[in-house]
Protein backbone atom coordinates (compact mmCIF):
# COMPACT_ATOMS: atom_id res chain seq x y z
CA UNK A 1 0.00 0.00 0.00
CA UNK A 2 1.36 3.54 -0.82
CA UNK A 3 1.70 5.91 2.24
CA UNK A 4 0.13 8.90 2.65
CA UNK A 5 3.46 10.81 2.69
CA UNK A 6 4.81 9.04 -0.97
CA UNK A 7 1.22 10.24 -2.54
CA UNK A 8 1.41 13.64 -1.40
CA UNK A 9 5.71 13.58 -2.40
CA UNK A 10 4.09 12.98 -5.81
CA UNK A 11 2.51 16.11 -5.73
CA UNK A 12 4.02 18.34 -4.30
CA UNK A 13 7.02 17.74 -6.94
CA UNK A 14 4.60 18.77 -9.34
CA UNK A 15 3.79 21.96 -7.48
CA UNK A 16 7.88 23.45 -8.91
CA UNK A 17 7.76 24.45 -5.18
CA UNK A 18 9.91 21.80 -3.90
CA UNK A 19 12.69 19.68 -5.30
CA UNK A 20 14.05 16.01 -4.23
CA UNK A 21 16.39 17.07 -2.18
CA UNK A 22 14.29 19.24 0.24
CA UNK A 23 11.55 16.53 0.44
CA UNK A 24 14.55 13.88 1.29
CA UNK A 25 15.44 16.31 4.33
CA UNK A 26 11.68 16.93 5.13
CA UNK A 27 11.04 12.99 5.18
CA UNK A 28 14.36 12.10 7.44
CA UNK A 29 13.39 14.68 10.18
CA UNK A 30 12.00 14.28 13.51
CA UNK A 31 7.75 14.16 13.03
CA UNK A 32 7.43 12.59 16.21
CA UNK A 33 4.86 14.94 17.27
CA UNK A 34 3.21 14.21 14.70
CA UNK A 35 3.53 17.00 11.82
CA UNK A 36 2.99 16.91 8.82
CA UNK A 37 5.41 16.26 5.72
CA UNK A 38 3.99 19.93 4.73
CA UNK A 39 4.90 21.30 8.00
CA UNK A 40 8.12 19.54 8.22
CA UNK A 41 8.98 21.16 4.80
CA UNK A 42 7.96 24.31 5.99
CA UNK A 43 10.44 23.77 9.32
CA UNK A 44 12.85 23.20 7.08
CA UNK A 45 12.90 26.42 5.26
CA UNK A 46 11.99 24.60 1.83
CA UNK A 47 8.63 26.85 0.99
CA UNK A 48 6.28 28.48 3.04
CA UNK A 49 2.98 26.49 3.48
CA UNK A 50 0.26 28.79 2.05
CA UNK A 51 2.55 28.44 -1.50
CA UNK A 52 2.31 25.05 -1.07
CA UNK A 53 -1.19 24.80 -0.33
CA UNK A 54 -2.26 27.10 -2.90
CA UNK A 55 -0.67 24.95 -5.49
CA UNK A 56 -1.94 21.39 -3.57
CA UNK A 57 -5.54 22.46 -4.16
CA UNK A 58 -5.90 22.25 -7.89
CA UNK A 59 -4.39 18.79 -7.86
CA UNK A 60 -6.64 17.75 -4.92
CA UNK A 61 -9.73 19.05 -6.36
CA UNK A 62 -10.16 21.09 -3.89
CA UNK A 63 -10.15 24.87 -2.92
CA UNK A 64 -7.57 26.73 -0.88
CA UNK A 65 -9.41 29.51 1.29
CA UNK A 66 -7.53 32.54 3.07
CA UNK A 67 -8.89 32.64 6.25
CA UNK A 68 -8.12 36.11 7.11
CA UNK A 69 -10.36 37.52 4.85
CA UNK A 70 -13.07 34.46 5.37
CA UNK A 71 -15.72 34.37 8.42
CA UNK A 72 -17.03 31.19 9.37
CA UNK A 73 -20.96 31.21 9.89
CA UNK A 74 -22.64 30.62 13.33
CA UNK A 75 -24.67 27.94 12.20
CA UNK A 76 -21.57 25.73 11.26
CA UNK A 77 -19.34 26.17 14.19
CA UNK A 78 -22.30 25.30 16.47
CA UNK A 79 -22.94 22.27 14.79
CA UNK A 80 -19.35 21.00 15.22
CA UNK A 81 -18.02 20.20 18.93
CA UNK A 82 -14.99 21.77 19.79
CA UNK A 83 -13.64 18.29 20.74
CA UNK A 84 -13.42 16.87 17.30
CA UNK A 85 -12.37 20.61 15.93
CA UNK A 86 -9.45 20.69 18.15
CA UNK A 87 -8.74 16.64 17.60
CA UNK A 88 -8.84 16.91 13.86
CA UNK A 89 -7.20 20.45 13.75
CA UNK A 90 -10.14 21.77 11.01
CA UNK A 91 -12.62 24.75 11.30
CA UNK A 92 -16.55 24.93 9.58
CA UNK A 93 -16.60 27.62 7.28
CA UNK A 94 -20.35 27.22 6.49
CA UNK A 95 -23.55 24.95 5.72
CA UNK A 96 -24.42 24.36 1.71
CA UNK A 97 -27.73 22.35 2.07
CA UNK A 98 -26.59 18.73 3.65
CA UNK A 99 -22.83 19.81 3.02
CA UNK A 100 -20.37 21.08 5.66
CA UNK A 101 -17.62 23.10 4.42
CA UNK A 102 -14.50 22.38 6.18
CA UNK A 103 -11.35 24.08 6.00
CA UNK A 104 -8.00 21.76 6.53
CA UNK A 105 -4.17 21.90 6.53
CA UNK A 106 -3.93 18.16 6.47
CA UNK A 107 -6.31 16.43 3.71
CA UNK A 108 -4.42 13.01 4.35
CA UNK A 109 -5.45 13.08 7.96
CA UNK A 110 -6.59 9.43 8.19
CA UNK A 111 -10.54 8.85 9.16
CA UNK A 112 -11.22 12.62 9.62
CA UNK A 113 -14.05 12.76 6.80
CA UNK A 114 -15.39 10.10 8.28
CA UNK A 115 -15.24 11.30 11.84
CA UNK A 116 -16.74 15.02 10.72
CA UNK A 117 -19.31 13.25 9.22
CA UNK A 118 -20.24 10.96 12.26
CA UNK A 119 -20.31 14.56 14.45
CA UNK A 120 -22.09 16.72 12.27
CA UNK A 121 -24.45 13.90 10.25
CA UNK A 122 -23.48 16.37 7.27
CA UNK A 123 -21.74 15.41 4.00
CA UNK A 124 -18.03 17.06 4.39
CA UNK A 125 -16.53 19.15 1.22
CA UNK A 126 -12.79 20.33 2.12
CA UNK A 127 -10.62 23.38 1.40
CA UNK A 128 -7.56 23.98 1.88
CA UNK A 129 -5.79 26.45 4.72
CA UNK A 130 -2.92 26.80 6.50
CA UNK A 131 -2.37 25.52 10.23
CA UNK A 132 -1.89 28.51 11.60
CA UNK A 133 -4.84 30.13 10.22
CA UNK A 134 -6.79 27.57 11.43
CA UNK A 135 -5.87 28.05 15.10
CA UNK A 136 -6.17 31.21 15.31
CA UNK A 137 -9.37 30.83 14.02
CA UNK A 138 -10.65 28.62 16.42
CA UNK A 139 -9.01 30.41 19.24
CA UNK A 140 -11.54 33.09 18.31
CA UNK A 141 -14.64 31.32 18.08
CA UNK A 142 -14.35 28.53 19.89
CA UNK A 143 -12.10 30.06 23.16
CA UNK A 144 -8.65 29.09 24.60
CA UNK A 145 -9.35 25.46 25.73
CA UNK A 146 -12.80 24.71 24.48
CA UNK A 147 -12.34 21.06 24.36
CA UNK A 148 -11.00 20.32 27.69
CA UNK A 149 -13.99 22.81 28.96
CA UNK A 150 -16.38 20.50 26.97
CA UNK A 151 -15.08 17.66 28.73
CA UNK A 152 -15.30 19.06 32.07
CA UNK A 153 -19.23 19.68 31.51
CA UNK A 154 -19.51 16.17 30.42
CA UNK A 155 -18.07 15.46 33.91
CA UNK A 156 -20.61 15.70 37.02
CA UNK A 157 -18.14 16.20 38.76
CA UNK A 158 -17.60 19.70 38.11
CA UNK A 159 -21.11 21.29 38.36
CA UNK A 160 -21.25 23.43 40.80
CA UNK A 161 -24.00 24.79 42.83
CA UNK A 162 -25.49 28.78 42.42
CA UNK A 163 -23.21 29.28 45.69
CA UNK A 164 -20.09 29.52 44.34
CA UNK A 165 -18.32 29.19 47.76
CA UNK A 166 -18.90 25.27 48.01
CA UNK A 167 -17.65 23.42 45.22
CA UNK A 168 -18.18 19.37 44.39
CA UNK A 169 -14.75 18.98 43.29
CA UNK A 170 -13.33 15.75 44.66
CA UNK A 171 -9.59 17.97 45.34
CA UNK A 172 -7.88 14.88 45.77
CA UNK A 173 -8.38 13.50 42.18
CA UNK A 174 -8.73 16.93 40.56
CA UNK A 175 -4.92 17.44 40.53
CA UNK A 176 -4.47 14.45 38.34
CA UNK A 177 -7.81 15.48 36.73
CA UNK A 178 -6.65 15.64 32.45
CA UNK A 179 -9.14 18.25 31.47
CA UNK A 180 -8.63 20.86 34.70
CA UNK A 181 -4.99 20.32 34.08
CA UNK A 182 -4.99 20.51 30.20
CA UNK A 183 -7.58 23.49 30.44
CA UNK A 184 -5.07 25.57 32.73
CA UNK A 185 -1.77 24.55 31.23
CA UNK A 186 -3.97 26.24 28.37
CA UNK A 187 -4.17 29.14 29.45
CA UNK A 188 -0.86 29.74 30.62
CA UNK A 189 0.61 28.05 27.51
CA UNK A 190 -1.54 30.53 25.41
CA UNK A 191 -0.04 33.43 27.33
CA UNK A 192 3.34 32.59 27.07
CA UNK A 193 2.93 32.08 22.83
CA UNK A 194 1.59 35.62 22.90
CA UNK A 195 4.52 37.19 25.27
CA UNK A 196 2.04 38.10 28.05
CA UNK A 197 3.45 39.46 31.15
CA UNK A 198 0.11 39.05 33.20
CA UNK A 199 -2.70 37.14 33.60
CA UNK A 200 -5.77 38.06 35.41
CA UNK A 201 -8.93 35.28 35.96
CA UNK A 202 -11.67 37.26 37.24
CA UNK A 203 -15.19 36.03 38.03
CA UNK A 204 -17.87 38.12 37.03
CA UNK A 205 -21.55 37.41 37.60
CA UNK A 206 -21.99 36.08 34.73
CA UNK A 207 -18.47 34.65 33.51
CA UNK A 208 -14.67 33.78 34.26
CA UNK A 209 -13.24 37.00 32.62
CA UNK A 210 -9.69 36.02 31.53
CA UNK A 211 -7.64 38.96 30.48
CA UNK A 212 -3.97 39.20 29.22
CA UNK A 213 -1.74 41.89 29.31
CA UNK A 214 0.14 42.38 25.88
CA UNK A 215 2.95 45.18 25.53
CA UNK A 216 1.52 46.84 29.02
CA UNK A 217 -2.20 46.99 27.67
CA UNK A 218 -4.92 44.48 29.01
CA UNK A 219 -6.52 42.01 25.84
CA UNK A 220 -9.72 39.53 26.45
CA UNK A 221 -9.62 36.53 26.00
CA UNK A 222 -11.71 34.24 24.30
CA UNK A 223 -12.98 31.79 26.05
CA UNK A 224 -15.98 29.19 26.48
CA UNK A 225 -19.11 30.56 27.71
CA UNK A 226 -19.63 27.44 29.58
CA UNK A 227 -16.58 28.23 31.41
CA UNK A 228 -18.46 30.30 34.04
CA UNK A 229 -19.93 26.83 35.47
CA UNK A 230 -16.41 25.92 35.88
CA UNK A 231 -14.63 28.68 37.18
CA UNK A 232 -14.86 27.28 41.01
CA UNK A 233 -13.20 24.31 39.55
CA UNK A 234 -10.24 26.15 38.28
CA UNK A 235 -9.53 28.69 40.31
CA UNK A 236 -9.00 25.80 42.70
CA UNK A 237 -6.74 24.16 40.24
CA UNK A 238 -4.51 27.06 40.24
CA UNK A 239 -4.25 27.49 43.88
CA UNK A 240 -3.38 23.72 44.05
CA UNK A 241 -0.65 24.22 41.74
CA UNK A 242 0.62 27.46 44.02
CA UNK A 243 0.13 25.25 46.91
CA UNK A 244 -2.15 27.32 48.63
CA UNK A 245 -5.08 26.35 51.00
CA UNK A 246 -8.04 26.15 48.50
CA UNK A 247 -10.49 25.75 51.76
CA UNK A 248 -9.44 29.71 52.95
CA UNK A 249 -11.34 32.14 50.45
CA UNK A 250 -11.54 34.81 52.16
CA UNK A 251 -8.19 36.36 52.79
CA UNK A 252 -5.97 37.54 50.13
CA UNK A 253 -2.83 35.36 49.12
CA UNK A 254 0.30 35.12 47.84
CA UNK A 255 2.49 31.91 45.82
CA UNK A 256 4.16 30.60 43.09
CA UNK A 257 4.30 28.08 40.37
CA UNK A 258 6.98 26.84 38.36
CA UNK A 259 6.80 25.45 34.97
CA UNK A 260 7.99 24.81 31.87
CA UNK A 261 6.62 26.10 28.67
CA UNK A 262 8.26 25.33 25.08
CA UNK A 263 11.53 23.93 26.82
CA UNK A 264 11.37 27.32 28.55
CA UNK A 265 11.39 27.32 32.46
CA UNK A 266 8.53 30.22 33.37
CA UNK A 267 8.03 31.39 37.25
CA UNK A 268 5.31 32.53 38.01
CA UNK A 269 3.90 34.52 41.08
CA UNK A 270 0.31 34.13 41.66
CA UNK A 271 -1.64 36.60 44.30
CA UNK A 272 -5.47 35.99 45.26
CA UNK A 273 -8.08 38.56 46.27
CA UNK A 274 -11.66 37.81 47.52
CA UNK A 275 -13.75 39.75 45.33
CA UNK A 276 -17.88 39.49 45.43
CA UNK A 277 -18.69 36.45 43.05
CA UNK A 278 -15.20 34.76 43.95
CA UNK A 279 -11.72 35.08 44.27
CA UNK A 280 -9.67 36.76 41.40
CA UNK A 281 -6.55 35.14 40.56
CA UNK A 282 -3.98 37.52 39.02
CA UNK A 283 -0.20 35.20 37.52
CA UNK A 284 2.94 37.24 36.79
CA UNK A 285 4.64 35.04 34.61
CA UNK A 286 8.68 35.68 34.77
CA UNK A 287 10.83 34.29 31.87
CA UNK A 288 13.71 32.48 34.28
CA UNK A 289 15.79 32.40 30.96
CA UNK A 290 14.63 34.90 28.89
CA UNK A 291 16.77 36.79 26.39
CA UNK A 292 18.54 39.70 27.85
CA UNK A 293 18.01 43.10 26.91
CA UNK A 294 21.33 44.84 26.27
CA UNK A 295 22.06 48.32 27.01
CA UNK A 296 22.09 49.62 23.39
CA UNK A 297 18.23 47.63 22.99
CA UNK A 298 16.80 49.71 25.56
CA UNK A 299 16.05 52.66 23.04
CA UNK A 300 18.90 55.42 24.31
CA UNK A 301 19.29 58.58 22.60
CA UNK A 302 22.67 59.25 21.09
CA UNK A 303 23.27 61.47 23.83
CA UNK A 304 21.97 59.37 27.26
CA UNK A 305 23.89 56.44 25.76
CA UNK A 306 26.49 57.98 26.41
CA UNK A 307 26.05 59.54 29.49
CA UNK A 308 24.85 56.06 30.78
CA UNK A 309 27.85 54.35 29.84
CA UNK A 310 30.08 55.88 32.00
CA UNK A 311 27.83 56.19 34.67
CA UNK A 312 27.99 52.46 35.26
CA UNK A 313 31.97 52.40 34.73
CA UNK A 314 32.16 54.53 37.90
CA UNK A 315 33.59 52.99 41.22
CA UNK A 316 31.09 54.83 43.70
CA UNK A 317 27.86 56.30 43.45
CA UNK A 318 24.01 55.88 43.20
CA UNK A 319 22.34 55.30 39.91
CA UNK A 320 18.47 55.10 40.55
CA UNK A 321 15.80 54.26 38.10
CA UNK A 322 12.21 55.66 38.58
CA UNK A 323 8.86 54.71 37.17
CA UNK A 324 5.67 53.12 37.84
CA UNK A 325 5.22 49.44 37.97
CA UNK A 326 5.57 47.75 34.93
CA UNK A 327 7.91 50.79 32.86
CA UNK A 328 11.00 48.71 32.39
CA UNK A 329 12.97 49.63 35.35
CA UNK A 330 14.58 45.82 36.39
CA UNK A 331 14.81 45.31 32.76
CA UNK A 332 17.28 48.49 32.36
CA UNK A 333 18.96 47.27 35.55
CA UNK A 334 20.01 44.05 34.11
CA UNK A 335 21.24 45.82 30.92
CA UNK A 336 23.29 47.57 33.08
CA UNK A 337 24.63 44.80 34.82
CA UNK A 338 24.68 42.43 31.78
CA UNK A 339 26.82 45.62 30.29
CA UNK A 340 29.75 45.50 33.41
CA UNK A 341 29.58 42.09 34.05
CA UNK A 342 33.19 40.85 33.91
CA UNK A 343 35.81 38.33 35.53
CA UNK A 344 37.29 41.39 37.71
CA UNK A 345 34.18 42.59 39.12
CA UNK A 346 32.35 41.12 41.99
CA UNK A 347 28.49 41.33 41.64
CA UNK A 348 25.76 40.98 44.05
CA UNK A 349 21.78 41.52 43.60
CA UNK A 350 19.23 41.65 46.38
CA UNK A 351 15.55 40.91 44.55
CA UNK A 352 12.02 39.91 45.02
CA UNK A 353 11.58 38.23 42.52
CA UNK A 354 14.61 37.21 40.66
CA UNK A 355 13.12 37.99 37.22
CA UNK A 356 16.31 36.84 35.33
CA UNK A 357 19.04 34.46 35.94
CA UNK A 358 22.35 35.88 34.75
CA UNK A 359 25.56 33.92 34.85
CA UNK A 360 28.23 35.07 36.71
CA UNK A 361 25.97 37.42 39.37
CA UNK A 362 25.24 35.97 43.11
CA UNK A 363 21.83 36.80 43.35
CA UNK A 364 19.87 36.63 46.45
CA UNK A 365 15.66 36.43 46.49
CA UNK A 366 14.36 38.99 49.03
CA UNK A 367 11.67 36.62 51.42
CA UNK A 368 10.18 39.28 53.83
CA UNK A 369 8.12 36.22 55.57
CA UNK A 370 11.40 34.57 57.63
CA UNK A 371 12.97 38.30 57.86
CA UNK A 372 15.03 38.22 54.89
CA UNK A 373 14.39 41.87 54.13
CA UNK A 374 16.21 44.37 51.43
CA UNK A 375 18.04 46.17 54.27
CA UNK A 376 18.79 42.63 56.17
CA UNK A 377 20.55 41.79 52.57
CA UNK A 378 22.11 44.55 51.93
CA UNK A 379 23.66 45.03 55.20
CA UNK A 380 25.31 41.65 54.52
CA UNK A 381 26.19 42.07 51.20
CA UNK A 382 29.01 44.85 52.50
CA UNK A 383 30.58 42.08 54.32
CA UNK A 384 31.17 39.79 50.97
CA UNK A 385 33.43 42.40 49.65
CA UNK A 386 31.45 43.56 46.60
CA UNK A 387 31.98 46.37 43.88
CA UNK A 388 28.81 46.41 42.94
CA UNK A 389 25.49 46.25 44.84
CA UNK A 390 22.14 45.77 43.02
CA UNK A 391 18.86 46.08 45.01
CA UNK A 392 15.86 46.02 43.59
CA UNK A 393 14.10 48.46 44.71
CA UNK A 394 14.65 51.26 47.91
CA UNK A 395 11.59 50.51 49.86
CA UNK A 396 12.23 52.32 53.49
CA UNK A 397 14.57 54.45 55.05
CA UNK A 398 16.85 51.75 56.55
CA UNK A 399 17.57 50.36 53.22
CA UNK A 400 17.94 53.60 51.83
CA UNK A 401 20.28 54.53 54.17
CA UNK A 402 22.26 51.67 54.06
CA UNK A 403 22.87 52.10 49.94
CA UNK A 404 23.81 55.73 50.24
CA UNK A 405 26.81 54.38 52.85
CA UNK A 406 27.63 51.67 50.46
CA UNK A 407 28.30 54.49 47.52
CA UNK A 408 30.11 56.61 50.29
CA UNK A 409 32.64 53.67 51.07
CA UNK A 410 33.37 52.96 47.22
CA UNK A 411 30.81 50.90 46.19
CA UNK A 412 28.74 51.24 42.94
CA UNK A 413 24.82 51.00 43.67
CA UNK A 414 21.94 50.10 41.20
CA UNK A 415 18.22 50.91 42.55
CA UNK A 416 14.90 51.76 41.88
CA UNK A 417 12.17 53.95 43.30
CA UNK A 418 8.78 54.69 42.68
CA UNK A 419 8.62 58.05 41.22
CA UNK A 420 7.14 60.04 38.21
CA UNK A 421 10.31 61.75 36.94
CA UNK A 422 14.01 61.96 37.58
CA UNK A 423 13.83 65.06 40.23
CA UNK A 424 11.56 63.14 42.97
CA UNK A 425 13.46 61.00 43.60
CA UNK A 426 15.77 62.93 45.92
CA UNK A 427 12.46 64.28 47.73
CA UNK A 428 11.25 60.57 47.98
CA UNK A 429 14.66 59.73 49.47
CA UNK A 430 14.50 63.00 52.06
CA UNK A 431 11.00 61.57 52.76
CA UNK A 432 12.56 58.19 53.96
CA UNK A 433 14.79 59.89 56.49
CA UNK A 434 17.85 60.12 54.41
CA UNK A 435 19.92 63.79 54.95
CA UNK A 436 20.22 65.56 51.94
CA UNK A 437 23.71 66.33 52.21
CA UNK A 438 24.50 62.35 52.32
CA UNK A 439 21.70 62.47 49.41
CA UNK A 440 23.81 64.81 46.87
CA UNK A 441 27.17 63.10 47.70
CA UNK A 442 26.20 59.82 47.20
CA UNK A 443 23.32 59.99 44.13
CA UNK A 444 25.67 59.97 41.07
CA UNK A 445 22.57 59.99 38.46
CA UNK A 446 18.34 58.96 38.72
CA UNK A 447 16.38 57.63 35.20
CA UNK A 448 13.48 57.72 34.98
CA UNK A 449 11.66 55.59 32.18
CA UNK A 450 8.54 54.37 30.60
CA UNK A 451 7.49 51.84 28.27
CA UNK A 452 5.43 52.77 24.66
CA UNK A 453 4.12 50.45 22.39
CA UNK A 454 5.77 50.60 18.77
CA UNK A 455 4.39 51.03 15.94
CA UNK A 456 3.53 47.78 13.61
CA UNK A 457 6.23 47.71 10.89
CA UNK A 458 3.70 45.69 8.55
CA UNK A 459 0.66 47.94 8.80
CA UNK A 460 1.50 51.66 10.18
CA UNK A 461 0.81 54.56 7.94
CA UNK A 462 2.73 58.54 7.84
CA UNK A 463 0.52 61.11 8.22
CA UNK A 464 1.12 65.26 8.45
CA UNK A 465 1.64 66.20 11.93
CA UNK A 466 -0.71 69.42 12.54
CA UNK A 467 2.04 71.58 14.64
CA UNK A 468 -0.64 74.19 15.49
CA UNK A 469 -1.72 71.32 18.27
CA UNK A 470 1.93 71.59 20.15
CA UNK A 471 4.71 74.08 21.16
CA UNK A 472 7.68 73.27 19.40
CA UNK A 473 11.00 74.98 20.60
CA UNK A 474 12.22 74.42 17.30
CA UNK A 475 10.93 72.74 14.28
CA UNK A 476 10.42 68.77 14.08
CA UNK A 477 13.21 66.59 11.57
CA UNK A 478 10.16 65.49 10.36
CA UNK A 479 6.18 66.76 9.70
CA UNK A 480 5.12 62.68 8.97
CA UNK A 481 4.37 60.92 11.94
CA UNK A 482 3.13 57.32 12.41
CA UNK A 483 -0.04 56.53 12.67
CA UNK A 484 -1.55 52.69 13.95
CA UNK A 485 -3.33 51.08 11.59
CA UNK A 486 -4.02 47.51 12.61
CA UNK A 487 -2.65 43.70 11.06
CA UNK A 488 -3.01 40.05 11.50
CA UNK A 489 0.68 40.50 12.37
CA UNK A 490 -0.42 42.69 15.25
CA UNK A 491 -4.01 41.27 16.44
CA UNK A 492 -5.24 44.53 15.10
CA UNK A 493 -3.97 46.53 17.70
CA UNK A 494 -1.39 48.13 15.31
CA UNK A 495 1.47 47.90 17.89
CA UNK A 496 4.54 45.18 18.26
CA UNK A 497 6.34 45.10 21.43
CA UNK A 498 7.97 48.06 23.13
CA UNK A 499 10.65 50.60 23.59
CA UNK A 500 11.81 53.08 26.16
CA UNK A 501 11.10 56.43 26.76
CA UNK A 502 13.81 58.08 29.19
CA UNK A 503 14.61 61.20 31.33
CA UNK A 504 18.59 61.26 32.39
CA UNK A 505 19.60 63.58 35.40
CA UNK A 506 23.03 63.66 36.13
CA UNK A 507 24.20 64.86 39.45
CA UNK A 508 26.28 68.14 38.54
CA UNK A 509 27.08 70.64 41.59
CA UNK A 510 23.94 73.20 40.46
CA UNK A 511 21.82 69.73 41.30
CA UNK A 512 23.80 68.74 44.67
CA UNK A 513 23.38 72.73 45.58
CA UNK A 514 19.68 72.63 45.31
CA UNK A 515 19.22 68.53 46.51
CA UNK A 516 21.24 70.66 49.77
CA UNK A 517 18.98 73.44 50.35
CA UNK A 518 16.01 71.26 50.04
CA UNK A 519 14.68 73.13 46.55
CA UNK A 520 11.41 71.36 45.56
CA UNK A 521 11.25 68.88 42.83
CA UNK A 522 10.10 71.37 39.89
CA UNK A 523 13.41 73.59 40.50
CA UNK A 524 15.58 71.01 40.47
CA UNK A 525 14.07 69.70 37.42
CA UNK A 526 13.92 72.84 35.44
CA UNK A 527 17.92 73.06 36.35
CA UNK A 528 18.43 69.62 34.53
CA UNK A 529 16.31 70.98 31.21
CA UNK A 530 18.69 73.63 31.65
CA UNK A 531 21.91 71.19 31.68
CA UNK A 532 20.77 69.97 28.64
CA UNK A 533 18.20 66.96 30.20
CA UNK A 534 15.47 65.99 27.52
CA UNK A 535 12.01 65.41 29.33
CA UNK A 536 9.70 61.93 29.14
CA UNK A 537 7.53 64.07 26.61
CA UNK A 538 10.40 65.20 24.98
CA UNK A 539 12.37 61.91 24.49
CA UNK A 540 8.97 60.49 23.08
CA UNK A 541 8.25 63.46 20.41
CA UNK A 542 12.01 61.91 19.47
CA UNK A 543 10.79 58.35 19.40
CA UNK A 544 7.70 59.51 17.47
CA UNK A 545 10.05 61.54 14.52
CA UNK A 546 12.13 58.01 14.39
CA UNK A 547 8.97 56.88 13.38
CA UNK A 548 9.46 54.30 16.15
CA UNK A 549 6.12 54.74 17.78
CA UNK A 550 3.07 57.33 17.93
CA UNK A 551 1.47 60.42 19.01
CA UNK A 552 -1.48 58.82 20.96
CA UNK A 553 1.17 55.99 22.55
CA UNK A 554 3.53 59.06 24.07
CA UNK A 555 0.45 61.03 25.04
CA UNK A 556 -0.88 57.87 27.30
CA UNK A 557 2.32 57.79 29.14
CA UNK A 558 4.06 60.79 29.95
CA UNK A 559 2.33 63.74 31.59
CA UNK A 560 1.56 67.09 30.21
CA UNK A 561 3.96 69.04 32.68
CA UNK A 562 7.04 69.91 30.49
Amino acid sequence: MISADAVLSQMLRKTGLVNDDQLAVALASDRSDGSTLIEALVKTGAAREDDLLKKLAPLLGVTYTDLSTTAAEIEALKLLPARAVYQYAVLPLKLEGNTMLVAVSDPFNAGMVDGLRLATGKQIRLTLATAEEIRKANRKHYGVGAEAVEKMIEDGRYEVDTDTSTSKIDVSEMGQEASIVRFVNQIIAEADRQGATDIHLEPMEEELRIRYRIDGILHRVDVPLQLNRLKSAVISRIKVMANLDIAEKRMPMDGRIGIRVGGEDIDIRVSTMPTVYGESISLRLLQKSGSMVKLQDLGLNQRDFGAVEKIINRPNGIFLVTGPTGSGKTTSLYAFLHEINKIDVRILTAEDPIEYEMAGINQVLVRQDIGLTFARVLRSFLRQDPDIIMVGEIRDGETAEIAINASLTGHLVFSTLHTNDAAGAFARLTDMGAEPFLIASAVAAVMAQRLVRRVCPDCHRLEPLDLSLWDFPEPPPSLEVPVAVGCEKCVKTGYRSRRGIFELLQVTEAVESMIINRRPSGEIKQQAIEQGMLTLRRDGWEKIFGRITTVEEVLRVTEDND
